[in-house]
């Protein structure tokens, strides 16, 4: 492994965390900056009623714009006061020079305890000096019963 590839492995997990930690804290656009100005975030492997696919930066900043301000917010999408996703294996392989795909796997906690999980498939792009996220395919693999967050996608297509 070379140097070069350990600083991008690096750059690809601050990408990660950075994204985690602005979603968690409602900061829409640190979230936003993660992602190349043609990503696309989108869910895979859920119910219709529960998929989502924003393409662009500005279709993202809508999307995360309309989870309001989490408990201060009078009308919450989510009944939970806070919420923290962990990230845990992340394996990471290079596809070409500046690009790599990237699983992810991660947990969410709330005020339930750990809430509903799943992984990150990843296409990573580097732009300049930072790797970041081109496509972002979120899967969810299990929701705890009485998960806070089982209908938040279905309120925020509303």
């Amino acid at each position: 492994m070379t140097t070069d590839e350990l600083l991008a492995r690096e750059s690809i997990r601050h990408t990660l965390a950075s994204y985690n930690m602005a979603g968690d804290r409602l900061r829409v656009d640190d979230l936003v900056a993660v992602f190349t100005e043609d990503g696309i975030l989108e869910s895979e492997g859920v119910p219709e009623k529960d998929a989502f696919r924003n393409v662009g930066r500005d279709e993202i900043r809508a999307w995360m714009t309309r989870w309001g301000g989490g408990s201060r917010d009078p009308d919450p999408v989510h009944p939970s006061t806070f919420i923290r996703h962990h990230l845990s294996t992340c394996q990471i392989e290079f596809a070409g020079p500046g690009t790599a795909q990237v699983r992810t796997y991660w947990v969410a906690y709330t005020d339930i305890g750990p809430d509903h999980c799943g992984y990150y498939l990843d296409a990573f792009r580097k732009v300049g000096d930072r790797w970041l996220i081109a496509h972002r395919k979120v899967r969810m693999d299990w929701t705890a019963p009485g998960s806070l967050y089982t209908s938040v996608v279905e309120k925020l297509r509303r």
